[in-house]
């Protein structure tokens, strides 16, 4: 079986990029990343659009700290594998795109901050925790991609994904 999340950019902020997750389809929670560039900046850019393999890292110092975050949950850092100029991406909490380093923060609520024109997400932990438990179920049954998508684009791509799909 395979399984697609979607990220759906919908806002952007001066250095923040907003998003909506989707599993199965269904809204799950809100993501956040740094600025989309046309250009890279190390650990200060969003991931670029496309569709990305999910897999599990168990090694190196952030699977380490995660481990004695959530010791009765974590297998491994979820990677999202094989992004060009990229390495070492996650999937993980933080509330703002200072916590990102180029990765993928995940949360249940979010705001806009005015004086600072940045987006921000909240209850980060908790929708980590349920996001991984689902993640790590879906990848037992077979392959987990992730697709990221423009605002504009997400529509028509997940509309065609469908059809081939059918």
């Amino acid at each position: 079986m395979k399984s697609i999340v979607n990220v759906k950019r919908i806002k952007k902020g001066e250095n923040s990029t907003l998003s909506e997750i989707y599993v199965d389809g269904e809204f799950f929670c809100y993501g956040l990343e740094d600025s989309v560039r046309d250009y890279k900046i190390k650990g200060s850019t969003a991931i670029p659009a496309g569709k990305y393999k999910l897999g599990l890292n168990t090694y190196g110092a952030m699977n380490a700290r995660y481990k004695r975050l959530f010791p009765d949950l974590h297998k491994g850092m979820i990677e999202i594998l094989a992004i060009l100029d990229f390495s070492y991406v996650y999937i993980h909490i933080g509330n703002n795109f200072g916590d990102t380093a180029g990765c993928l923060l995940v949360g249940y609520t979010m705001k806009y901050i005015k004086y600072t024109r940045e987006y921000e997400i909240y209850q980060s932990k908790k929708a980590y925790k349920a996001l991984y438990k689902r993640l790590l179920g879906l990848m037992a049954q077979g392959e987990v991609w992730l697709q990221i998508c423009q605002p504009n684009l997400c529509l028509k791509r997940l509309t065609l994904a469908a059809k081939q799909d059918n």
